[in-house]
């Protein structure tokens, strides 16, 4: 079982390399990318596995009165079990994680209009352009007035993948396609990004509003948070609530449901977020909780104002979900 463990381990490193590179290059087929990027779920397992096997060693230790027979056989079993835990637990994710998005039907009493939203698509990878040309089919089939595009839409370098994000032009919208940076973005030039987007149907809301005067509305965009960190591109509420209309309703449009603790004195009937992936594999949602205040679904804020947090379209790092659906919300 030891040289079976190094042995795994070793392997598993191995293919996290692989990933990495071929998460940044296109020299690596899909098939053996997909089989890399399961080490990434793989990696996440061993540490919850070494975590539960102290926890078991522990009690072991405490069976002082039991034979060595027995305490031999209860710890055979113990990792007997935990391994075929560990197998489960990848198969699950790795199963659930091939599933393609659901539509998620939220009721919003506020507007009598309908909102796409998308989060999270992270085109780069296995999100290619065959992905979002099916997504773009959901969404118009929903026929929506409004679609919002709530960051992390692009996860590798620009140029490999500019097919693939102009397959969001044909995204059918009564009233427009309104896009956000969210962090991921800034770690692929987000200036050249900006660029791009800028030559497409889709409009990418720096810190600025618009105006829908048949909808009697604001659409408000604020740059991501990691703005501050890097110093690019830093969010700024009061620049983007500039000379809005306060006889509109209003949405805002915030990568980032941390973003609502910079809220102040605005208070927007709607904020749609994402970057949370709800959890995207379980137990971990609970650590992202330690850094957002909500994970995913619908929630009312004390100001009254209410945020829709997206649990992604895509997926970050291994294709992977657990207890966390990806979703296309449909807001009506």
């Amino acid at each position: 079982m030891k040289n079976f463990f190094i042995a795994l381990v070793g392997l598993n490193f191995t293919f996290n390399i692989l990933y990495v590179i071929g998460r940044y290059s296109d020299f690596i087929s899909n098939t053996f990318y997909y089989l890399f990027s399961l080490s990434i779920g793989i990696t996440l397992v061993i540490f919850l596995y070494l975590l539960l096997h102290e926890v078991l060693n522990l009690f072991h230790k405490t069976l002082k009165n039991v034979d060595m027979a027995k305490r031999a056989f209860i710890k055979k079993g113990a990792d007997g079990a935990m391994l075929a835990l560990s197998t489960s637990y990848v198969a699950a994710g790795a199963y659930e994680g091939r599933k393609e998005p659901v539509v998620n039907v939220v009721k919003f009493e506020h507007f009598d209009f309908s909102i796409v939203q998308i989060s999270d698509l992270h085109i780069g990878g296995l999100i290619d352009r065959a992905f979002v040309k099916a997504s773009v089919q959901k969404i118009n089939a929903l026929k929506p007035d409004i679609v919002c595009i709530t960051g992390d839409l692009i996860d590798t370098a620009l140029d490999s993948i500019k097919d693939a994000v102009r397959e969001l032009e044909s995204i059918e919208s009564k009233h427009g396609i309104y896009y956000i940076l969210g962090n991921h973005e800034y770690f692929h030039d987000p200036l050249k990004i900006i660029a791009f987007m800028k030559t497409m149907n889709i409009t990418l809301l720096l810190n600025e509003n618009i105006q829908i005067d048949t909808l009697k509305l604001n659409i408000v965009g604020v740059t991501d948070r990691i703005g501050y960190r890097t110093g690019l591109l830093q969010p700024d509420i009061h620049k983007a609530f500039q000379n809005i209309d306060k006889s509109y309703n209003t949405i805002l449009l915030a990568h980032q449901p941390k973003f609502i603790e910079e809220l102040g004195p605005y208070k927007p009937e709607l904020v749609l977020s994402g970057h949370t992936h709800g959890g995207q594999i379980w137990p971990f949602e609970y650590l992202v909780r330690l850094q957002q205040p909500y994970i995913k679904g619908l929630h009312k804020l004390p100001n009254g104002s209410h945020i829709y947090v997206n649990s992604g379209i895509g997926f970050w790092g291994p294709p992977m979900r657990l207890a966390s659906q990806a979703e296309i919300a449909y807001i009506v």
